[in-house]
């Protein structure tokens, strides 16, 4: 994009326009590519790095600068041109080229597909996926997702009654990365989809951790909890862990090493990540400061 400015004819390429409506009237400033999604996200702060020209306009390809008065009336005259440049720069539209746009995307995409590898396991190996595997089975479940969704907009899909596991899969839909989410968010609902769905086997890698307390409290007793209508009288529900001991050990899938230490009790084990936050709030609440987690390993994998 080439802009001229009539007034002393500056040229400004590469430029990103970040709009706001107000009073009735669209005023733009001018930004570098690149730099207002950093600015917003705290990575930039430099605002000479930002705008390309510390100017409102009401419209950035002709060069036409915002008057005074415009700026009064829909801004209000306590405010200098700086903080307004600074609430545009907040709260206005960023508008973005096609080319701009599609590299954003494919930067979240590379982003998400990075975190959802480095999380997820073949359960039975518990050896990491290639990028281009998980990617592949994520496209599968996008794939299904808008297949359906056009089955159902046609009116062409069967009514069912819907299981507990087809719900789950209904809710846990992928239907692909968007650049309106961050990345990290994206990542967990695509491990959601891919463990609901199973395209390929995967199951979230687990947490090493390790856990100490004291050993007068070991063998307090825990109060189970009261049986829900989905328990009933169950054998799992007839064998809760009856004191502080059992009951942590419950929450480790694979116990490595366990050891006592003078009056302290330690164990290393596996969890899974969906546990950890029953676990930590287990032993802060029942070992009342007597206890600890530490978190030697947020994804343990096997590779190649």
């Amino acid at each position: 994009m080439l802009i001229q400015q009539p007034s002393n004819q500056i040229k400004l390429t590469n430029v990103s326009l970040v709009r706001l409506k107000k009073n009735k009237k669209r005023f733009e400033i001018a930004c570098y590519k690149n730099k207002v999604l950093e600015w917003r996200s705290g990575i930039e702060t430099d605002l000479d790095n930002v705008l390309q020209i510390p100017s409102v306009f009401l419209n950035v390809s002709k060069g036409q600068t915002a008057p005074t008065s415009d700026l009064q009336k829909a801004f209000g005259k306590d405010m200098s041109v700086d903080e307004i440049i600074l609430e545009i720069l907040k709260k206005g539209e960023l508008q973005v080229g096609e080319k701009e746009r599609s590299a954003q995307l494919e930067r979240v995409h590379n982003e998400v597909i990075s975190i959802v590898a480095s999380k997820l396991v073949d359960p039975r190996t518990k050896r990491v996926y290639t990028t281009g595997m998980i990617e592949k089975a994520l496209d599968m479940l996008s794939g299904q997702a808008h297949s359906n969704d056009t089955q159902n907009k046609s009116g062409t899909a069967t009514p069912t009654t819907a299981t507990t596991t087809e719900q789950q899969k209904e809710v846990h839909n992928w239907t692909g990365v968007t650049t309106t989410k961050g990345a990290k968010s994206q990542a967990l609902e695509a491990m959601k989809a891919l463990i609901a769905h199973q395209p390929i086997p995967v199951a979230r890698a687990r947490m090493k951790l390790r856990i100490t307390c004291s050993t007068s409290v070991l063998k307090q007793g825990v109060k189970a909890p009261k049986p829900t209508k989905e328990d009933g009288d169950s054998e799992q529900h007839k064998s809760a862990p009856g004191t502080v001991k059992d009951k942590i050990l419950s929450f480790i899938e694979q116990v490595e090493n366990q050891d006592v230490s003078g009056s302290e009790w330690e164990v290393v084990g596996f969890v899974e990540p969906g546990a950890f936050k029953g676990l930590s709030d287990f032993v802060a609440g029942e070992t009342k400061g007597q206890g600890r987690i530490e978190v030697l390993d947020m994804a343990v994998t096997h590779e190649d």
